[in-house]
């Protein structure tokens, strides 16, 4: 996925981070999400 999808202009995004790891988004599933670096999973 290239950059510019993932950050808007002024370098900020929607997507959230892996509390754990800090520097992954965490992938939206529907019902989960999910760190495919370390494996943390929210449940929604």
């Amino acid at each position: 996925m290239a950059r510019h999808e993932l950050y808007e202009d002024d370098g900020t995004t929607e997507r959230e981070q892996c509390p754990r790891c800090g520097d992954t988004f965490l992938a939206d599933h529907g019902d989960r999400k999910h760190c495919g670096k370390c494996g943390y999973t929210e449940w929604e």
